[in-house]
């Protein structure tokens, strides 16, 4: 059988972001014990479509609020959307997270507090604590978007600037009982890093997040700096009493995404290899260490023979050295292509299941054999868009981009190298 690979790279990236839908997910999990009322909050480019999947499955008294991404709202009778802006926050997200903690603070001990929560929920739940800015918080979040800092280490910052973030959520709701429904985007699936754990427990410091601005020698106001020093300003423990009410259920995966991915593979006669579902590092160093075991393959058919289909998702990062276009899945192909150079029968696709690279609204792209002699023949070579941060354009031109609009999910990147029969 011959095996259109863009074709099959394709859907098995629809196939990742159809097993994350909140229309699926979120009627599997809601507790079966629900009471004849409750209140509903949430943040996370996934929480309107979250908001709705409850409206649709609920039929008691519904009311509350929820924050999402500006583009991602659902339409929803019973719970207000509010959307804002990610990843840099802005006062539409501080007015909305001011309100959902108002919320919180207004339950008693015979209520139940329903929390939404997806990925980009920790730049959406931007309520700075005392003494910092909205204009701060919008250079902490930029400093830690450039600085190629890991995800939980820019939420661990994040957290202890937040009077919302790191627990503080559920320790406002106290009495009343909290249950989250989460869709995790993170590596590792820690609960206090998606949207930096508004409802449960930090195992971080003040001290942890003074150390990581120090390591990566961030530019912060003197105000943020202040704050950091601030023992008023450590988030609440797992055994800390005002959580005791508070439980949560995973309910998406990037692993579940990766095997859905894996099935559709399958089903053409590719065999398919989950790498890792956490992976992170610099995007252009995992690409190029993807291509070494895609070249690995093609040469002595190990660690898997060929035609098979090399998968991983997690979430590197990007150190910011160009003003170009970028994202974090484009880098990563543009390494791998590099790293390739033209390796026949070698195609890849990486994107995000939020179907937001960096801050464009596309996805990701797809490389090919022939991704390096057109891009050369078009004069836009790949060290250029390297060295500029600048993978959207170098693949726009190539007319290779991923490109789905808000899916209305998040359970982070999706990588695939299909390697060809020789």
């Amino acid at each position: 059988m011959t095996i259109d690979a863009s074709n099959l790279l394709r859907k098995m990236f629809a196939a990742a972001v159809d097993a994350a839908m909140p229309v699926t997910r979120v009627p599997a999990f809601l507790p079966k014990d629900l009471p004849p009322k409750i209140t509903l909050v949430g943040a996370g480019k996934a929480s309107a479509a979250m908001a709705k999947a409850v409206e649709d499955n609920f039929e008691g008294e519904l009311s509350g609020l929820v924050l999402t991404r500006y583009g991602h709202a659902v339409e929803c009778d019973r719970i207000e959307i509010v959307e804002a802006s990610h990843p840099v926050p802005d006062a539409a997200g501080m007015e909305g997270s001011k309100r959902i903690l108002q919320i919180a603070h207004g339950l008693g001990k015979d209520d139940l507090l329903l929390v939404l929560v997806s990925g980009g929920g920790s730049a959406l739940l931007s309520l700075p604590v005392d003494g910092v800015s909205l204009g701060d918080k919008q250079k902490v979040n930029s400093e830690l978007l450039r600085c190629g800092a890991a995800i939980d280490e820019m939420n661990c910052v994040r957290k202890h600037l937040s009077q919302i973030k790191g627990g503080r959520l559920a320790a406002a709701a106290y009495p009343a009982k909290v249950v989250s429904l989460l869709i995790s985007d993170v590596p590792g699936d820690d609960p206090s890093v998606i949207a930096s754990g508004p409802t449960v427990g930090d195992d971080t410091s003040l001290a942890d997040a003074r150390e990581i601005v120090e390591r990566y020698k961030l530019d912060l106001p003197a105000s943020v700096m202040d704050a950091l020093a601030d023992e008023n300003n450590e988030t609440p423990m797992n055994d800390d009493p005002q959580l005791s009410n508070s439980t949560f259920e995973m309910i998406a995966t990037p692993q579940a995404s990766l095997e859905a991915a894996a099935e559709v593979a399958r089903g053409y006669g590719v065999a398919p290899l989950i790498l890792g579902d956490a992976i992170e590092g610099e995007a252009q160093e995992v690409g190029k260490v993807m291509a070494a075991i895609a070249a690995q393959v093609v040469a002595h058919e190990q660690p898997i023979p060929s035609p098979c289909v090399l998968i991983s998702g997690g979430e590197t990062t990007v150190t910011v050295k160009g003003n170009g276009r970028g994202g974090r899945n484009v880098e990563f192909l543009l390494g791998l292509s590099q790293a390739l150079s033209g390796l026949d029968n070698v195609y890849a696709l990486a994107a995000d299941t939020d179907g937001i690279d960096g801050r464009e609204e596309i996805a990701g792209a797809i490389v090919t054999p022939t991704t390096l002699q057109r891009a050369q023949d078009a004069g836009i070579p790949v060290s250029h868009a390297l060295a500029n941060n600048d993978g959207h354009s170098f693949f726009e031109a190539l007319g290779d981009q991923v490109i789905t609009g808000p899916t209305l999910t998040n359970v982070n990147d999706f990588r695939a190298v299909y390697i060809a029969a020789s």
